[in-house]
Parts: structure tokens; sequence; C-alpha cells
């Protein structure tokens, strides 16, 4: 993601910038940016009304970002972030190909149908096949018919045959041993 592109005709973008619509400019999240992901995902964990399951800390996100664990991007608007996607690589041992999850998709509603996240998914599918893998995969709450809807329009396929499980807290302890 190294494009040198800012919208809007705002003057030179940061060496990261990459394109996104007039009026917005996309660029690589680092590590210094912790505090505003950590805005954004209680921002988003709130919209799917699980704000109180957000635990994580920005230093946790400083964490994360400085060893890569998780990439994405940020969207900016005259400098403020409004937007975030996140995602880290997966593997899949049947296809022996790796893909990208993408973690976390936000935009603040101000500044939703302005093409900010269709141009997030733009520069997930590039960066997926730029570092040669071979999917992009994410979830979306069965409620978020909007969400569910611009999926659809951009050619994601439900995989309803599949259910997520978790292990977690008390129980992941107890199996552990």
């Amino acid at each position: 993601m190294d494009r040198r592109l800012q919208e809007g005709g705002r003057g030179p973008a940061e060496p990261d910038a990459v394109s996104g619509a007039p009026g917005f400019t996309l660029r690589e999240i680092r590590p210094r940016d912790a505090e505003e992901v950590l805005r954004l995902v209680q921002a988003l964990a709130d919209y799917e009304k699980l704000g109180h399951e957000v635990v994580a800390t920005a230093q946790d996100y400083y964490g994360a970002l400085a060893t890569r664990r998780i990439q994405g991007l940020l969207a900016e608007v005259e400098g403020e972030a409004v937007g975030v996607c996140l995602w880290y690589e997966t593997f899949s041992t049947f296809a022996g190909r790796s893909g990208l999850w993408i973690e976390d998709v936000f935009v603040d509603p101000a500044h939703r149908r302005h093409g900010i996240g269709l141009a997030f998914f733009r520069a997930a599918a590039r960066k997926a096949l730029e570092s040669g893998h071979a999917w992009v995969e994410w979830n979306v709450l069965d409620w978020n018919e909007p969400a569910i809807a611009f999926y659809r329009r951009i050619g994601a396929v439900g995989r309803e045959e599949w259910t997520d499980q978790r292990l977690s807290g008390e129980a992941l302890r107890a199996l552990a041993g």
C-alpha cells in the first residue's frame, strides 16, 4: 500500500496514503495511531451493541500494530480519523493458501455513504492480491442488513454452512488444565 495518492486536492499525501474518493484519504495504520484505533473500535462495538465487550487498550493496539499481528487502514477527513479497517493473515490447510481476515471495518456515521467503506474493501482486495493471498473474509452480524446488502453488491458470498465457535475465559483455562 505504498501509493502516494491523496484525494480532495489537499496537497501532497503522506508516503503511505492510498486512493479513496474526493474528500478523504486512506493511509496505513501505524503503532502511533493506537489511540485512534481504540476510539474507532469502541465506536464500532457501541454500534454493534457490544461496547461492554471492549477490554482492549491503546497499548494492546500499539503492540499488535508494532509487531504487525494486525494491519490496516485509517480513513481521514481533513486530518481527522473517521474510519478504520483492520486485518490479519489467515491460512487454509485445505487450500494450502493464505488469505486476509478483515476483523473490523467501521466508518463514523457522519461520514458514511461517501465511498469510504468501498475504498477500504478495494484496498484490502489489492493488498490480498499483491501479497499472493487467495481470498478476503470477514464476519457480519446477522441483523446488520445495510452491511450485508453492501457486501452482496461488492460480490461477497455468505458462508452459511460454517458457524463460529469460541473458547475463552474460564472455559479456556479449564480446558488448558
